[in-house]
């Protein structure tokens, strides 16, 4: 019930008013517990800004795009949870799909084999209308662990996107690290 309660952060995140999608890392982040590669015209929503928009305190950061698609504002927010033991990344990548799986409206649109801070994971893409009286979307979702931690990214869309707003949330996604990247000399 928890999951699917941070589930519904994210619908709401991607509901309220966060440029437009274009492919390329144009900044890198890292906050010291997560880090990713940021598209042109996607921006970092402050811890602040999580709060008063309602969302829980699993909600380490979320990026999302300033320009609405579909009068939604596609995002990808990023969870952290202390787990009661140790798990392997791909058993709860599997667990957190199984949690999933059970939501009202949930349609599978495909599973892949995916790579997260070089742990091989499973990425979800679904379709479902957490939220009653909300529109049907789109997620993206990947999960990982690391030790007793577990990690899960959403990013969230309307149902019909264009391939670079896909490519953009994908290299959010892809570029995922929970360890300080090395600075590489120049």
């Amino acid at each position: 019930m928890k999951r699917i309660f941070l589930f519904s952060a994210c619908v709401l995140l991607a509901a309220c008013g966060g440029g437009s999608a274009r492919s390329g890392c144009e900044q890198d982040y890292w906050d010291g517990t997560v880090g990713t590669c940021l598209p042109e015209g996607w921006e970092i929503i402050d811890k602040e800004t999580l709060r008063q928009r309602g969302v829980p305190e699993e909600t380490i950061v979320a990026f999302q795009i300033s320009e609405s698609v579909s009068g939604q504002f596609p995002t990808v927010a990023v969870t952290k949870e202390r787990l009661p033991n140790p798990v392997t990344a791909q058993n709860y990548s599997s667990a957190s799909i199984r949690s999933i799986e059970v939501m009202e409206g949930y349609t599978l649109v495909d599973s892949k084999d995916f790579t997260v801070d070089g742990e091989d994971v499973s990425l979800h893409i679904f379709t479902a209308q957490p939220i009653e009286g909300e529109p049907r979307r789109r997620f993206f979702q990947v999960s990982t662990a690391i030790e007793d931690i577990g990690f899960t990214a959403t990013a969230v869309s309307p149902v019909s996107i264009t391939k670079e707003l896909e490519e953009d949330m994908m290299l959010i996604l892809e570029h995922l690290v929970f360890s300080e990247p090395i600075e590489e000399e120049k």
